[in-house]
């Protein structure tokens, strides 16, 4: 049994406010709203000429290397992209919503990643003129 999902109601939790999203029914998974790693591999491949599994192992090294760099707790700069960086989370009591009940979540690290503006204002640019054309 096939499933299409045309809505869904969730709720922010920081703004306190139930979310509608609705989509159309030609609403497809790869068409445009997320690209995949395959999709991704794919696009490189035919616009540099190299075969896919030669534009898989470069993205492969690429992920691995910023892992591993995260890893070691350094930073990664690619100007006109973003930074990834390493952020400590302190030690903290949080409550169960469900329960309630108080938790004990212990000191961890998180990768966090900050666009640049130039990344940021290019996307903003792309949207606007996508929205404007239909």
């Amino acid at each position: 049994m096939k499933l299409k999902v045309t809505s869904i109601l969730t709720f922010d939790l920081f703004k306190k406010i139930p979310i509608f999203y609705s989509f159309d029914k030609n609403f497809s998974y790869n068409e445009g709203v997320i690209m995949t790693k395959a999709d991704i591999v794919e696009k490189i491949a035919s616009g540099t000429g190299l075969t896919k599994i030669e534009t898989e192992a470069i993205i492969e090294g690429f992920l691995n290397t910023v892992i591993q760099a995260l890893r070691e707790g350094n930073g990664i700069e690619i100007r006109g992209f973003g930074s990834y960086k390493v952020k400590k989370k302190n030690a903290r009591y949080a409550r169960n919503p469900r329960t309630g009940e108080k938790v004990y979540v212990p000191e961890h690290y998180v990768p966090v990643f900050k666009f640049s503006k130039d990344f940021k204002a290019t996307v903003d640019r792309g949207m606007k003129e996508k929205n404007n054309e239909l």
